[in-house]
């Protein structure tokens, strides 16, 4: 299959590019620089010249594959919103798969699947028209997909370290939120990006949660990561006052107590993580 990829350069997209041509699949992904370029080229994918701001490339680009991986992350809702339509009218009834996250859920009160409702802090809350409005697509002969990605680890960089690299790590001492009792619900990259080649063949108008089923506490990967750092398991709680003024808004969500499944793909698209013990790669790095 002929897929083009936006964000083929970032830290998702990478490993997506390498489980697609692993599975046979033909690549194209967007570039918007030399430097992705070279970054998508190396991957082994065709770099495209163009911008999500172009609606117009993302158009050509699309109307060219036979599906689309969206992973790039816009400025705005808007700007998203209208990458997504350039593409969505170019592929027709074409796979396109769309990228949201497991942070529109807030808290989730125990363990969930993707039909919990949505209770997103305001750093995602412009999720919601962007998302439905590409799940309409599929009462007019679309064939959209969503895919929700829970906290990512592993591979060079991970969401993960935009916590825990933080200014508060250099007393000597993992952070964590409040009492650290909040779950996470972790994937792996490798896992993620081979939920995203199965996902090509997922029925029209699917969301799926892209989690590895397991959810530690914050405090738990604190613990684990400190192990692995040489701090021997030292932590320390912080405030959430204390990690908004280090990190700004996106506290809010690292502070969401989260527990989610991934049955739904287990059963529609035969998905198993392999990377399931989080806390011990924790430990070792």
């Amino acid at each position: 299959m002929k897929v083009f990829v936006t964000g083929g350069s970032g830290y998702i997209g990478q490993a997506v590019i390498h489980s697609l041509l692993d599975h046979g699949h033909v690549v194209t992904a967007l570039a918007r620089s030399e430097r992705s370029a070279a970054a998508v080229s190396s991957a082994g994918a065709v770099p495209v010249s163009g911008t999500l701001e172009d609606p117009g490339s993302l158009n050509q680009a699309a109307a060219h594959a036979e599906a689309v991986i969206h992973l790039a992350q816009a400025d705005s809702g808007e700007a998203d919103l209208a990458a997504a339509t350039a593409m969505q009218d170019a592929l027709g009834s074409g796979t396109y798969i769309h990228t949201g996250g497991t942070w529109v859920y807030g808290n989730t009160h125990g363990v969930v699947d993707e039909d919990a409702p949505w209770d997103p802090p305001h750093l995602v809350a412009w999720r919601r028209p962007v998302e439905d409005t590409v799940l309409a697509r599929a009462n007019h002969g679309g064939h959209p997909v969503i895919i929700r990605p829970g906290l990512l680890y592993g591979g060079a960089s991970r969401l993960i370290d935009t916590f825990f690299t933080q200014p508060g790590t250099a007393a000597g001492a993992i952070p964590y939120i409040a009492d650290g009792s909040q779950h996470w619900a972790l994937v792996h990259v490798d896992d993620l990006a081979e939920l995203y080649v199965a996902a090509l063949h997922a029925k029209p108008g699917t969301v799926y949660a892209g989690v590895g089923g397991v959810n530690p506490t914050a405090r738990e990967v604190a613990e684990a990561i400190s192990l692995g750092q040489g701090l021997h398991g030292r932590t320390r709680s912080i405030t959430l006052e204390e990690a908004r003024a280090q990190m700004g808004p996106i506290a809010d969500a690292f502070a969401l107590d989260q527990q989610f499944t991934p049955a739904r793909a287990h059963r529609d698209l035969n998905w198993r993580p392999v990377h399931t013990r989080p806390l011990e790669l924790f430990a070792q790095n």
